[in-house]
C-alpha cells in the first residue's frame, strides 16, 4: 500500500487508536538505559529524549513532568503530505487539548494529556467523520 498524500483521505481515514498505557517524555545524557524500549527517540544536543512507559522511566528512575497518552493515526500517511498534522492539531486545540506528534515511516503518533486521551480520541474520530461527508 503507498503512502496517502491526499488530505480529505487522509483525514477520513485516520481510525484513531488509543493504546493502553501511559507515557512520558524523559531524557539522558548517554545511551538509551539498559531494560528501557521507548517508543521514540529524538537527539537533541542537551540530551536523548525519549517516549517510554511510564512505569519504566520510574523503575529507573527517570525524571518526568508530562504523563500522556499515545494515539496513533492508522491511515498510512505520506512523510511530505501537506495539512494532516496541523488539521488534527487545529481540531485538538478547538478542545484545548495540547498534543505532541511524533512522524514514523507509516504513521503519525500524537501523545495527548493522559487525563484527556479519550476526549482527544473522540475528538479526532469526529474530524475524521466530518472530513469523510460530502460537501453539499
Amino acid at each position: 500500500m503507498s503512502a496517502e498524500r491526499d488530505l480529505t483521505r487522509l483525514l477520513s481515514g485516520m481510525r484513531p487508536e488509543l493504546h493502553p498505557g501511559r507515557y512520558v517524555f524523559t531524557t539522558v545524557d548517554g545511551p538509551v538505559p539498559a531494560g528501557v524500549a521507548p517508543v521514540a527517540t529524538v537527539a537533541e544536543r542537551e540530551g536523548l529524549t525519549m517516549v517510554v512507559r511510564q512505569e519504566d522511566a520510574d523503575a529507573r528512575h527517570l525524571a518526568y513532568d508530562y504523563v500522556a497518552g499515545w494515539i496513533t493515526l492508522r491511515v498510512h500517511s505520506a512523510l511530505d503530505a501537506v495539512g494532516l498534522t496541523a488539521a488534527v492539531a487545529r481540531a485538538l486545540a478547538e478542545s484545548g487539548l495540547s498534543c505532541n506528534v511524533v512522524a514514523g515511516f507509516h504513521h503519525d503518533h500524537l501523545f495527548v494529556e493522559h487525563a484527556r486521551a479519550e476526549e482527544a480520541l473522540t475528538t479526532l474520530n469526529a474530524l475524521s467523520a466530518r472530513s469523510a461527508t460530502p460537501f453539499t
